[in-house]
């Protein structure tokens, strides 16, 4: 009596829809799950930003003996970049979503002693970067949440 034995390759067809069903709820939770990572990946980069022109205002404030006194933030970028006024930066960063200029204002309280504020609006309102910036209106910017500002 000779038994014969049936060897099969490949996958059934059964096999092949668990993987695909598999795969296909995996990448719709990756998907779903993307635009919070990138906000988050830009509010941390809004920080950032707004930590490097502070260091460059006050790099600019000892080279100068003041804060730049602007109206348009297109006016503070050159005069920072020129090598004969500012500090040598390269130039002040964009709001990596819509590239549009941080908000920067400039005051003088009483002769001098001057301030400014720096501004950007974080997408993440639960960002913990919210906690220890200022809040409340500063030399007329809003800074209530989820604005970011610092300040000198």
């Amino acid at each position: 009596m000779t038994r014969s034995i049936s060897r099969r390759s490949g996958f059934t067809l059964i096999e092949i829809l668990i993987v695909i069903a598999i795969i296909s709820i995996l990448s719709s939770v990756a998907i779903v799950g993307l635009p919070k990572i990138g906000g988050k990946g830009r509010d941390a980069r809004r920080v950032s930003d707004m930590r490097q022109v502070q260091t460059a205002l006050e790099l600019y404030f000892t080279k100068n003996g003041n804060y730049p006194n602007v109206s348009t933030w297109t006016a503070l970028n050159n005069e920072l970049i020129d090598p004969t006024r500012g500090v040598g930066i390269s130039g002040i960063p964009n709001d990596p979503r819509n590239a549009t200029p941080y908000l920067y204002t400039y005051a003088v309280a009483s002769p001098g002693l001057s301030s400014y504020v720096l501004k950007a609006v974080l997408e993440d309102t639960s960002n913990p970067a919210l906690n220890g910036d200022l809040d409340g209106t500063i030399l007329t910017v809003d800074c209530a949440d989820p604005a970011y500002c610092v300040s000198l």
